[in-house]
């Protein structure tokens, strides 16, 4: 596990892809727009703007990998999900890194 940013813990698409294997949920906040032209199978589209109002409706007993388009906004959602309590990561380089990491996505 590596951090983004200090204190906000994060993973490599890699160790993503397996925590998704475990158990772990996806959580995009990019805006839909950007969902819809390319995410990752298995996705939740929750916008960082609608996070603080869609919080109470996560799986608080699952792992949340956070992602965006390049970790930026993930970071942000991922220090407010450990905030409120939860076990979330950001993914280190969001979709580029995931897609750079030969990583399955679809568009819809």
């Amino acid at each position: 596990m590596s951090f983004f940013r200090p204190g906000v813990p994060a993973v490599r698409a890699a160790e993503a892809k397996e925590l998704l294997a475990n158990g772990a949920v996806l959580l995009d906040v990019r805006e839909p727009f950007e969902y819809y032209a390319q995410h990752a199978p298995d996705a939740r589209l929750v916008p960082l703007s609608a996070l603080p109002s869609l919080v109470g409706e996560l799986d608080q007993q699952r792992t949340i990998v956070v992602v965006c388009r390049s970790g930026n906004r993930s970071a942000s959602a991922t220090s407010f999900l450990k905030h409120q309590g939860l076990d979330a990561v950001n993914l280190s380089g969001g979709m580029i890194a995931w897609v750079n990491a030969g990583l399955p996505t679809q568009q819809g």
